[in-house]
């Protein structure tokens, strides 16, 4: 993945030197579908942040001004489909990091690497990571009961959750892209 630039951040390769921030959000992650890349300290964020280096679908997330991590996107192609989703640092939520992110993100996939869709996963009681797919033009394509699960309850029985999926066609999104260009 090569550098991408948008206004307030920076979105590159990640480098080893990333594991303190990439610790920072993942020792507890927010959203479920994250527990297993829990990080119990720092050498397992030093092996993280190494292996996510060697892995061009992982890409770090920093703000333009410090250069500081503040999230990840992933970006998995399948032919002319690509597997995305995204992880922030809950100290910058509520900024439109992700949005601001996302957003360059797809118009390089389906600019540049001409993907045909983009979908995303997300659980059902993720209504933040919803409303960003809204926002991005994605459309709710599918509800998968009891989907998968990422814990078990008190006595070891798997908790199965829901879990939402989104997409966005090139033409759909070209079609966004050209109304929302047209001055008025």
């Amino acid at each position: 993945m090569e550098t991408l630039e948008t206004a307030r951040l920076v979105l590159r390769p990640f480098a080893p030197t990333d594991a303190p921030d990439l610790f920072s959000y993942l020792h507890r992650p927010v959203a479920s579908c994250f527990l297993s890349l829990t990080l119990a300290d720092m050498p397992a964020a030093e092996q993280e942040a190494a292996a996510r280096s060697q892995n061009e679908h992982s890409i770090a997330v920093c703000l333009r001004t410090s250069g500081k991590l503040i999230g990840d996107l992933f970006a998995d192609p399948e032919d002319d489909t690509v597997s995305v989703g995204w992880n922030f640092n809950p100290a910058f939520f509520g900024q439109g990091y992700a949005h601001e992110a996302a957003a360059a993100l797809f118009a390089h996939l389906f600019t540049k690497r001409a993907a045909r869709r983009l979908y995303a996963y997300v659980e059902d009681t993720n209504i933040a990571s919803q409303r960003l797919c809204e926002r991005l033009g994605m459309r709710q394509e599918g509800l998968f009961k009891e989907f998968i699960s990422f814990r078990n309850d008190a006595h070891g029985v798997p908790i199965y959750e829901n879990t939402l999926q989104y997409a966005l066609l090139r033409h759909g999104w070209v079609s966004r892209h050209t109304r929302l260009s047209i001055p008025s």
